[in-house]
């Protein structure tokens, strides 16, 4: 079974490529025009073991968010057909990712139902040159277009990058987890019968 999706979206403000495979081995090319998150793209796919490659083109002339904002939405897409029906899958995930001063944890439910709750605090605005108010962008634009319920809390942590970088980490960790095959589970995880 090949869980894996290839993915275009282009607008007047980005054009964004996501090939995306939850069975993988943590192979990534990212090239997105933002580079802190190149950086954390690819610890998504490498600590995930995920495969993929994202490359995005868009108007970073005028900031950043337009771009980190359709990533979001494009993964989350790639994310939600790479799944397909959903059967054998574990549905939930937990990661608590520790990154020197910062532990993060992500939550994932793969219910169909778009959620994004993010506790914690980011204490400062900018690494480097990038905002970092578009992490909680680029979050809820993949919880809403993967629709997966997703809670991030930042547990504690002083440096910015390292906190940023946890979240990540730990969200890849739970999301190889929720998607991840259980032999024991027939059809799909839930008493509905249903997860689409």
């Amino acid at each position: 079974m090949m869980r894996r999706a290839e993915l275009i979206r282009n607008t007047n403000e980005t054009k964004v490529d996501v090939t995306f495979s939850l069975d993988g081995e943590g192979k990534a090319e990212i090239e997105t025009g933002v580079p802190f998150m190149d950086h954390m793209l690819d610890l998504f796919i490498k600590h995930g073991l995920f495969d993929g490659t994202i490359k995005a083109d868009g108007d970073t002339h005028i900031d950043d968010h337009h771009t980190t904002e359709d990533i979001g939405i494009v993964l989350g897409q790639a994310v939600r057909e790479a799944l397909g029906d959903k059967k054998g899958i574990r549905r939930y995930g937990n990661a608590f990712v520790p990154m020197d001063d910062a532990l993060a944890q992500v939550v994932i439910d793969c219910s169909n139902r778009p959620h994004l709750e993010f506790r914690g605090e980011i204490p400062n605005a900018k690494v480097g040159d990038f905002d970092t108010e578009l992490v909680y962008e680029f979050l809820w634009k993949f919880a809403l277009e993967s629709r997966m319920n997703v809670h991030v809390i930042i547990h504690y942590g002083k440096n910015t990058h390292h906190i940023i970088e946890a979240v990540f980490k730990a969200l890849a960790r739970a999301l190889d987890e929720a998607t991840g095959i259980d032999a024991r589970v027939k059809g799909v995880p839930s008493t509905k019968g249903l997860l689409t």
